[in-house]
């Protein structure tokens, strides 16, 4: 029976807490976090030991989940991995691609199981669009909604954006070799929403959209291939499809919980996570790419110019 933890009772490590509670391939043992009032409700609703310091579950988990701001993730994977803990950590597992580097290496070195909390893959996968080899001439992607006061400590690309980048990078294969990108700040010091035209080599493009400033939310992804397009609507749960690839119709269930499933299993009997670190560095990236494109930029608009983008 592995022990698993929770560093950070946050949004999302609420819902990790929930996906462990009901797995019973695994004893949900402890937490940890900094507000009294995270811990008083882990232990009220799991009855599982709560601490403040991450460092005391060092050790004492054999899996745990990372849900702490983003600037914290490098430094805490990387202490657990040392101590022999498996990682599941949400995205971003890094916010340099040196951190990300010497994660993936001392996974390796260690033999832990490192997988990033890009869940969406879960569900884009289920519509059986990755299965088809043949790369879309354009992807567009639209990712926004109001501002919640998390994840100030990076940018929206970083952020938000990286979800989308990591489905892009799954459809469109080569190296990026161009980005262009424009960003806007209103609720944090880093960008809270972006516009971003990524070329890869071949001549295919991404336009993308992240916004944590809109009046309300909407996420999409359109994909123009050669014999028409496909288009997904994440909200309203719609596949539009033109194309003569047949797919699944799109199917949310519960993504975490298959991500926190799948981490398990691949402790427990070596099967293959669906989000290796390796292809999070590559959303990481190309994140930061758009993040230096943004920061390049001499003429950052005063307004936001794409929260009416969808």
């Amino acid at each position: 029976m592995l022990r698993a933890g929770v560093v950070g009772i946050g949004t999302f490590g609420r819902h990790h807490a929930s996906k462990y509670a009901r797995l019973s391939s695994v004893e949900f043992a402890a937490v940890a976090d900094p507000s009294a009032d995270a811990r008083r409700f882990a232990t009220e609703t799991y009855g599982v030991e709560a601490v403040s310091d991450w460092r005391d579950l060092l050790g004492a988990v054999d899996v745990v989940s990372i849900c702490s701001p983003a600037v914290t993730h490098a430094s805490i994977v990387r202490a657990f991995l040392n101590a022999g803990t498996h990682v599941l950590v949400e995205k971003p597992f890094a916010t340099t691609l040196a951190e990300a580097d010497q994660l993936i290496a001392l996974a390796e070195a260690t033999n832990r199981v490192l997988t990033v909390g890009h869940q969406e893959r879960f569900v884009f996968a289920r519509t059986g669009l990755l299965d088809y080899v043949d790369a879309p001439l354009e992807v567009e992607c639209w990712r926004m909604g109001p501002w919640s006061g998390r994840g100030g400590d990076v940018s929206v690309a970083v952020d938000l954006m990286i979800h989308d980048l990591d489905l892009v990078h799954r459809l469109i294969p080569g190296a990026v070799i161009d980005v262009d990108a424009k960003g806007y700040a209103r609720h944090s010091r880093h960008a809270d929403e972006v516009g971003a035209l990524v070329t890869f080599e071949g001549g295919a493009q991404a336009r993308l959209v992240a916004s944590r400033m809109a009046p309300s939310r909407s996420r999409g992804m359109r994909a123009i291939y050669a014999d028409g397009v496909i288009e997904i609507d994440f909200i309203a749960r719609t596949v539009r499809n033109s194309t003569s690839r047949l797919l699944n119709p799109l199917k949310l269930e519960d993504p975490l919980g298959e991500s926190v499933e799948s981490f398990v299993n691949a402790v427990r009997m070596g099967a293959a996570t669906l989000v290796r670190p390796e292809e999070a560095r590559r959303a990481l990236e190309t994140a930061l790419m758009i993040d230096d494109a943004c920061k390049a930029r001499k003429d950052v608009p005063a307004v936001s110019r794409y929260a009416a983008h969808a």
